[in-house]
């Protein structure tokens, strides 16, 4: 697997400048007001029913699919004048939805440098990681004194347990603040220079459910900085400028797109961001859509700026979906909270370590009672099993025994879910939107610190499905590139970066995995009348794929080319 969407993203937002983002590609077919257009002659999966079915034709007008069914039917409902598509043997599904990421991020991933382990960069070792931001630092030309950011830390493949401090950061980058971000979003190590601009020193007291590693023998930062303790930094980033908001927003939205999304998540949102969105939402800038998350410590005065009665609905392709809370780390991070210790202790090299949640269990109580009063979706981030126990009883304590009202509510990642939490999924009607990438990029560090029985249970999509739920699938972008034919191929196959297979009594099948993406997904954002199936009366939102991902082998899936992306029936990507 290859990272592209750095590239992508920088000539993306150069084109913006000079072309719109919605005129479609040449060689392309759009739907124009009141002229059909029927696709035909390729593997048309439709993603009705309990089993792969196909439609050998499917209309588009007016930005809806009008038919999907026979050809010769479909000629009929297609009337006069309609253009016909060749598909030529391709494959055609409905776009994927992205059910959990941070699409705010790819606002900004083109301004940072990439430090991903392999395959998707090049961080394989601090040295790796260092010569990447001066990299960075030299083709962007960045001047002294200028903040620089990077991202995908991964502390877990570096090898010989040699960590990146900020030493090594001070060493190579002495005339700018540096934050390198921890691939799971929930913290960074910082340089001396950033470690200052933000306000961190021996003094620094770290706050419940924080992480801030000292240097050996001393209360100095040595420069990772996680959970509650980042959240000021994360707050304090630079966000593009007013002029910028539309094109970078646009530019971001094309790198959903490349990829087959026609939806994006934004899954933490704070007040300022949103700001962000609306603007750039007013100034035209959409060419998917965004659903956005309020996140739990911006909630109050988002609501007060932003009415709940204009919440759930989409206004020029933007809504607010519902309200975001995180109730521990990540596993990865060992910051993830747990009912047993780490085998390896904490990030800190704390002993007996089971990670702490964000917040004690009265404080969650009442933030899910408030969401629950306030009759919108929930989605928590939930890893360890712990947590997740504290979300059952908080989601408990909100309905205090009254489960008749219906309640849309996802747990997001909920990587080390038990067996004995899914009945009460099951009995409560939550999803979990799990995470199968971990499965190939952090199989060694989960059986490390948590031991191979329960690494083994990771995501465990098999069980969730076979006891009736539908689970969906996610790549927490940018903590995973937003590849989605990667992200069923783990589900799939769950197979390691290091080679094996991790649980393979939990991997799914290739139908199971796009349901995952599709349909179980628009059912996520309560669309699934709306999008998420190719059947009438849907937006005619598509894909067109160089293959078959139900008919390749398994272990081909990853290599699967999203060829086309069609928006309520107008192209937005073609792939050259």
């Amino acid at each position: 697997m290859q990272s592209k969407f750095i590239c992508a993203l920088s000539i993306m937002a150069a084109l913006w400048s000079c072309q719109s983002a919605n005129k479609p590609s040449e060689n392309t077919t759009t739907s124009e007001s009141g002229v059909a257009v029927m696709y035909y002659n390729g593997d048309i999966v439709t993603m009705e029913g309990d089993s792969a079915s196909y439609a050998e034709a499917v209309v588009v007008k007016d930005g809806k699919i009008a038919f999907a069914g026979a050809k010769a039917d479909a000629m009929k409902a297609a009337g006069d004048g309609h253009t016909m598509v060749d598909l030529q043997g391709k494959t055609m599904l409905p776009a994927f939805l992205d059910a959990h990421g941070h699409y705010v991020s790819s606002l900004t991933v083109a301004n940072q440098a990439n430090c991903y382990a392999p395959p998707a960069g090049p961080g394989k070792d601090v040295e790796s990681i260092v010569a990447s931001i001066q990299k960075f630092i030299s083709d962007k030309k960045v001047p002294k004194g200028e903040l620089v950011q990077a991202y995908g830390y991964d502390e877990n493949v570096m090898p010989a347990g040699k960590l990146l401090n900020r030493d090594d950061l001070d060493k190579a980058f002495p005339d700018n603040p540096v934050i390198v971000g921890h691939v799971s979003m929930h913290g960074g190590v910082l340089n001396t220079a950033a470690l200052e601009k933000f306000g961190y020193s021996a003094a620094y007291k770290t706050p419940p459910g924080g992480v801030v590693v000292r240097k050996p023998g001393t209360e100095e930062p040595y420069g990772l900085i996680m959970e509650t303790a980042y959240l000021p930094v994360f707050s304090a980033l630079p966000k593009p400028t007013l002029a910028q908001e539309a094109p970078w927003s646009t530019a971001g939205q094309l790198m959903y797109a490349e990829a087959g999304l026609t939806l994006a998540h934004e899954g933490a949102t704070h007040f300022e961001e949103l700001n962000v969105l609306n603007r750039a939402t007013q100034a035209g800038a959409n060419v998917i859509d965004v659903v956005a998350y309020p996140f739990m410590t911006d909630l109050d005065s988002i609501l007060a700026n932003y009415p709940i009665n204009t919440w759930g609905q989409y206004n020029n392709h933007l809504k607010i979906g519902g309200v975001k809370i995180t109730a521990d780390g990540s596993p990865q991070g060992k910051t993830a909270y747990f009912t047993t210790p780490y085998l390896t202790g904490g990030p800190g090299g704390e002993k007996n370590w089971r990670g702490e949640p964000t917040m004690p269990q009265e404080m969650l109580n009442k933030l899910v009672k408030k969401v629950y009063d306030m009759n919108v979706p929930l989605i928590v981030h939930t890893n360890g099993d712990a947590t997740i126990d504290m979300f059952l009883k908080a989601y408990e304590f909100a309905r205090n025994g009254d489960y008749s009202k219906p309640w849309n509510v996802t747990t997001i990642h909920t990587q080390f879910m038990r067996k004995d939490h899914i009945a009460k999924f099951v009995e409560y009607k939550i999803r979990p939107s799990f995470y199968t990438e971990h499965s190939f990029y952090f199989a060694t560090a989960h059986k490390n610190n948590r031991g191979e029985k329960q690494a083994a249970y990771l995501s465990p999509m098999r069980d969730a499905i076979d006891a009736g739920l539908h689970p969906t699938n996610h790549t927490d972008f940018y903590v995973a590139p937003l590849d989605q034919m990667f992200m069923m191929w783990t589900a799939v196959n769950r197979e390691s970066r290091e080679g094996g297979v991790l649980g393979p009594d939990q991997r799914v099948t290739p139908w199971e995995a796009l349901k995952t993406q599709t349909i179980w997904a628009a059912e996520q954002y309560d669309e699934q009348d709306r999008r998420g199936s190719i059947k009438a009366g849907k937006i005619a939102d598509l894909i067109i794929l160089d293959q078959n991902p139900l008919k390749v082998a398994p272990m081909a899936i990853k290599d699967i080319k999203v060829l086309e992306t069609i928006k309520e029936g107008k192209t937005i990507y073609t792939k050259k």
